[in-house]
Order: C-alpha cells, then sequence, then structure tokens
C-alpha cells in the first residue's frame, strides 16, 4: 500500500534528531507500524512469534546496532521498555530508538513510567486533511493565535460525503481497501478486539460477548457524558444478571489501554466562576466508524435519522458521529500544534461546548460542532457565554459545520466547514 504522509511524521522529523528515545502509541492499525519503519535501521517485530522469543530471551539485543532501533508492539515483551530507558540514562545518541505500541502494559507489569526518557506520541486514525478528500483553507494554529484571522474557503462536501467519511474510517488499511471489502474488515477488527486482542494485552476476558455488547452500548453513546451505569443498562437491557460494576470496569480500563476507547476530558480550570463544571468525560471510540458498524449504520441510515436513542439533546446518530469525526480531526491538528483538546459541560447540562482547545499559555479556542449549513442564533449562544464567563481567556469562537463556505460572522464567530479545517 502506498504510504500517506501523517502529521505525526511532522513531528518526528523535529523531534527524532534532538531525542534518544520516542515511542508511538495508539490502536492497532492506525500507521504506526509503516510511519516508524520509513524511519529505522533496523526493526524487532514483537508480534513475531519468533522475534518475540529472541527479544524476550535477551531483551538487551535490541542495542547491539547503530542507528535507529524499531522495536514494534514493545509491550509483548516490556523489559525493552526498560532496556530503552536505562539506554537512554547512560546517555545514548538522539534518534536511537523508536518504539511502537497498540496496548499500554498492564499495572502489574510495574514498569517505570519513562517520564523525562521516553517521549510519546499519539497515533491516531486519518484526520480529515490527511485523508486528502479536500484543500484545507482555514488554520487551526491561526485560530489558537492573539487576534481574529481571515477566515475563507469553500467547501463541495455534503451532509452526504461527511457520513461517507464516517463509516469508510480513518484506519489507512481500511480506506485503502476496496468500498465493498470496508465493512468485513471493520467487522474483523472489531471481533479482534473482543477474541484475541484482549488476551494479548494481559487480560483474559470470560464472556466475550457481554464485552461485545458493552463496547457496543459505548459506541452507541458517542459524543455524550452517559453514566457507565447507563450504558451497562443500554448493553443488557432484558437480562436480570448484569455483568457487575467490577467487570464492567475492567472492560472499560481494558479497552482504554488498547486505546479503543478514545473520550475527551473534562476542561476543569481553577476559576471560581466555573466552578460548577461537570467531570466527566465525553464518550468517542478511536474511530466513528467502528461506532457505526456496532450499531449496525450505514450512510443510507444514517442520513435517514435512525440510529441509538442515547443520542444527547435529542440529535441523530449522524450529528453524534459528525462530531466524533471532528474531535478526531481538531485532535490531530491540536497535538501537532502543542495542545489540548477537552469539552466544557456544566453540572446539569444547561451549558455545553463541544470542544476546548486549550493553548501551554491556558487560553483556549472554544468550538462547538453542528451537523447542519447553517448556523442559527442557538448554535451560538454556549460560545457567546463562556465568552463572557471568561473574558480575554478565549482567542477565538468556532462553529464547524456541514455548510458550504467558511466566513467570519459579525460577531466574530469563525464558521469553517469542517472538510476546510487543517493544521
Amino acid at each position: 500500500m502506498e504510504y500517506a504522509r501523517r502529521l505525526v511524521d511532522d513531528q518526528l522529523d523535529e523531534l527524532l534528531p534532538l531525542l534518544p528515545a520516542i515511542a508511538l502509541e495508539g490502536a492497532k492499525g492506525v500507521g504506526k507500524t509503516a510511519t516508524a519503519t520509513a524511519r529505522a535501521d533496523r526493526a524487532y517485530s514483537l508480534d513475531r512469534d519468533v522475534t518475540r522469543s529472541i527479544v524476550a530471551g535477551d531483551p538487551e539485543i535490541i542495542l547491539r546496532d547503530q542507528g535507529t532501533a524499531f522495536v514494534d508492539e514493545w509491550q509483548r515483551v516490556p523489559s525493552t521498555w526498560e532496556v530503552v530507558r536505562r539506554a537512554v540514562d547512560d546517555g545514548v545518541e538522539p534518534g536511537r530508538f523508536l518504539l511502537a505500541g497498540s496496548a499500554a502494559p498492564s499495572p502489574e507489569a510495574k514498569l517505570h513510567s519513562g517520564a523525562g526518557r521516553i517521549v510519546r506520541l499519539m497515533m491516531r486514525p486519518m484526520s480529515l486533511p490527511e485523508r486528502q478528500i479536500a484543500q484545507p483553507t482555514v488554520s487551526l494554529g491561526s485560530l489558537m493565535a492573539q487576534g481574529q484571522s481571515e477566515v475563507s474557503g469553500d467547501s463541495s462536501l455534503t451532509v452526504v460525503d461527511y457520513a461517507a467519511e464516517i463509516v469508510e474510517s480513518g484506519f489507512p488499511g481500511v480506506r485503502q481497501a476496496r468500498p465493498a471489502a470496508r465493512p468485513y474488515l471493520l467487522d474483523s477488527y472489531i471481533d479482534r478486539i473482543v477474541d484475541h486482542d484482549t488476551s494479548e494485552a494481559g487480560e483474559v476476558v470470560r464472556h466475550p460477548e457481554s464485552l461485545l455488547q458493552w463496547l457496543t452500548a459505548y459506541g452507541a453513546a458517542s459524543a455524550t457524558t452517559a453514566s457507565y451505569a447507563s450504558l451497562l443498562n443500554a448493553a443488557t437491557p432484558a437480562e436480570d444478571h448484569k455483568p457487575s460494576k467490577p467487570t464492567t470496569a475492567t472492560y472499560r480500563n481494558l479497552l482504554r489501554r488498547m486505546w479503543i476507547l478514545d473520550p475527551i476530558p473534562a476542561w476543569a480550570p481553577s476559576l471560581a466562576n466555573l466552578a460548577a463544571l461537570g467531570q466527566s468525560p465525553k464518550h468517542h471510540l478511536v474511530d466513528p466508524a467502528l461506532a457505526a458498524r456496532l450499531v449496525g449504520a450505514s450512510i443510507d441510515s444514517l442520513i435517514d435519522g435512525d440510529g441509538p436513542a442515547t443520542t444527547h439533546n435529542g440529535g441523530t446518530f449522524l450529528g453524534a458521529l459528525f462530531e466524533s469525526l471532528a474531535a478526531q480531526t481538531v485532535r490531530v491538528l491540536a497535538q501537532r500544534l502543542g495542545a489540548k483538546v477537552f469539552h466544557l459541560r456544566t453540572h446539569g447540562g444547561a451549558h455545553e461546548v463541544d470542544l476546548i482547545v486549550q493553548r501551554p499559555d491556558l487560553k483556549i479556542v472554544a468550538i462547538e460542532v453542528k451537523l447542519s449549513a447553517m448556523v442559527r442564533p442557538a448554535d451560538v449562544a454556549q460560545l457567546m457565554w463562556l465568552d463572557a464567563e471568561l473574558p480575554g481567556m478565549v482567542v477565538d469562537k468556532v462553529v464547524l459545520n456541514t455548510g458550504p463556505q467558511a466566513y467570519r460572522r459579525k460577531d466574530g464567530i469563525a464558521v469553517v466547514p469542517l472538510g476546510l479545517l487543517g493544521v
């Protein structure tokens, strides 16, 4: 398959000559192996039985060659992490190690965090600009700068196009397959999570069907802050003997470790006038295509408004998955810019802002995501509320939508079709 360059490539180009060890983290299938292999002089693929056996017998074998050593699926032999950490402590040269892992090791492994030694970079499925379906004309970096930047550009993408991008996935291997094969590849990905990858991550799931039900309920609750208790009830509505809270907590922690769940944390600034903020994360899977596939949604059913009843504010499931697609894209762009992404919701839900992009100096860009080509007064009300609550802290206010044109409203709010947003 032809390699499609990713935004994390730019980060690696900048950091590899400066740092001795970098770990690429993310779910299986996001492209870590291809990205790291292109930069490695020697690779150790620990998902291969023979290589894993050799490295497990002598983890320091990864030190034997000069140049960049790439240890793929390092969590399969956790001692390789400690070998790299000690080598960094001993003063190895920059660009010496690349590691890739598709699951964080279990707490029982008791590994050193690697803080100050191994820099971690998250790799997610392909954002919209990385898919090259449109030419971005609006820079998130410019929106993050102090002062309102110019916003312009035309988009030919329609709601149907965005629905297609949702179901066709951001996993490179899925996107490069023929359209008829993509649903089967996503089904296989989900089956592998439940039947194989969990044990590979060090957990024995005694009832895989229960895990699948819970994961389906989580996908149905995309872009909401639904409680985990309500997810359990949605997963097992007719069962008298539901999985216990510790069991479902194990599911949640395991899927987080595998980066299948990719929730957006709640924004919690230390500001007295926003003391009533909720602390629940907003639910997102690593790729909205998985959520669509788990609940059996197609492009046609999404456009027709079919889907689970767990979406927030009476919205459609397509609206929830469009928000997931927007969140995925914004997070990839924000990482490249050194920013963090949160969501905001007050207790009781009186006020919500879909995405908060926080600069290193803690100032923010507030973003609402709307499955609409038009912007109504209600669509900007939460942005105006937040700006009034935090004068001087909100550097820009943005509505990401499905419209045909990027522009600034008279009140200064930027309206940006999602397909036009770039780094």
